[in-house]
């Protein structure tokens, strides 16, 4: 397994692992919303959008990272959003949400980004388990309108 940029031959196997992530949340997300993220991560798409993938050994997606750059009002620099992250359930427990996340931190780290966050629910033990290893949680509280 390692990890590698998006690329437009994944487009069918992201689009399978973005719907199950947004299953996973019970959420919806309108196809000309999923297809306008899809544009905005590929090579001359919005600069601020990197998509990254897990793959297998035969180079077939498992699992995706989609971050966001963005400045900051608390500092000179950029941060790095951490906006999506998921693996395929038969996948899990074998490293590639850790991959993911340090992948995640080398772009952060290539770009002099300060901060590298993101959010998840408190339902998601699973994740948090792997979270409480590879970051520190913030003790603030998100706020939605």
């Amino acid at each position: 397994m390692r990890v590698r940029r998006l690329e437009d031959r994944d487009r069918d196997a992201w689009r399978a692992l973005f719907t199950a992530y947004v299953d996973f949340y019970r959420a919806e997300v309108p196809e000309p919303v999923i297809e306008l993220t899809w544009q905005r991560l590929q090579p001359g798409g919005e600069q601020a959008f990197i998509g990254l993938v897990a793959v297998d050994d035969a180079d077939a997606p498992i699992g995706f990272a989609l971050i966001l750059l963005h400045r900051s009002t608390w500092s000179p620099t950029w941060y790095c959003y951490l906006e999506d992250l998921f693996v395929h359930p038969a996948q899990r427990g074998q490293g590639a949400g850790r991959a993911l996340i340090e992948a995640v931190y080398s772009e952060a780290d290539a770009r002099g980004c300060t901060r590298t966050y993101w959010v998840t629910e408190d339902r998601n033990a699973a994740a948090r388990a792997l979270y409480d290893q590879v970051a520190h949680r913030a003790p603030f509280v998100q706020y939605r309108r």
